[in-house]
């Protein structure tokens, strides 16, 4: 069971609240990811798309889990 649960409660969630969260961030990263390919082969299509996903997923993870990751990235403007 700790396989399960030992990461999610480092991030402070349960398991429920950290599949989720981190199916979410797959999705949108996923979504994001076939409109770059798409943007590689039509340049005026999805201009920002994959900028404006990686900056909004960075600011949502700092935002939700602020402190409680040890592990977190550190600013990437610095």
């Amino acid at each position: 069971m700790k396989l399960f649960t030992d990461h999610p409660a480092s991030v402070g969630e349960t398991y429920v609240e950290h599949l989720r969260a981190a199916s979410g961030f797959g999705l949108a990263m996923v979504a994001s990811g076939i409109a770059c390919l798409i943007h590689g082969l039509v340049p005026p299509l999805f201009i920002r798309t994959g900028s404006r996903t990686v900056q909004r997923l960075y600011t949502q993870m700092v935002t939700t889990r602020g402190g409680r990751n040890a592990a977190a990235p550190a600013d990437p403007a610095r």
